[in-house]
């Protein structure tokens, strides 16, 4: 009986450990339609949110779930347009300037910075002055990334992006094109562990596939 009885334990324990730390409707939920084709992580934000800048800028949480995610799984930030009014599209475009050029770390504290905290970046001009300052860019280099093929189909897969996920709100992040990570469901008893939790979920749902 002994041996039935730990053996008995032993299932328990087992099914407890490979019980799944997260769980539809409460971490995360599944969309009503999968957009095919998208990288396994999609990232949704505006320099304009202000919740945007506590998860990119004040709780790094964007920097987490590339730190803890597998090797070789592409992570992309697109830029919405419905935040900021008509500067909003400028932005945009500045953001795939940034992944054009590779300076995307470089330039995205200084310009939700210079957006919301220093009220510096008004325009396109200030814009491109934030790139030059922060990144060590030329004016030059600037302006032809600005007008290249390359930026110009980035804004255009923003968008569509956009469309395709049919986005209401920021931050958002997908995952293989079907789940969406519930902001609020995750661990807030401090930065660190939401931080670290929302990695985590995004990694499992990397792995769920």
């Amino acid at each position: 009986m002994k041996k039935i009885f730990f053996a008995l334990v032993g299932l328990v324990l087992a099914f407890s450990a490979s019980a799944a730390p997260y769980s539809e409707g409460q971490q995360y939920s599944a969309i009503k339609q999968t957009v095919a084709g998208q990288p396994e992580v999609v990232e949704f934000f505006s320099f304009f949110c202000p919740h945007c800048y506590q998860f990119e800028h004040v709780w790094h949480v964007s920097a987490e779930v590339k730190k803890e995610l597998p090797a070789n799984t592409k992570y992309v930030k697109y830029h919405v347009d419905f935040l900021g009014g008509d500067f909003a599209p400028a932005v945009s475009q500045a953001w795939a300037v940034a992944v054009a050029l590779g300076v995307e770390d470089k330039v995205s504290d200084a310009i939700f910075d210079g957006i919301q905290k220093t009220q510096t970046i008004t325009d396109p001009a200030s814009l491109k002055a934030t790139f030059v300052k922060a990144a060590g860019i030329t004016p030059e280099a600037y302006d032809a990334a600005w007008n290249s093929f390359a930026v110009k189909a980035f804004v255009a897969q923003q968008q569509k992006a956009a469309a395709d996920f049919q986005i209401q709100g920021v931050p958002a992040v997908y995952v293989n094109g079907k789940y969406l990570i519930n902001n609020g469901g995750l661990d807030t008893s401090s930065m660190e562990n939401y931080k670290l939790d929302y990695a985590n979920a995004v990694k499992f749902l990397v792995n769920k596939k």
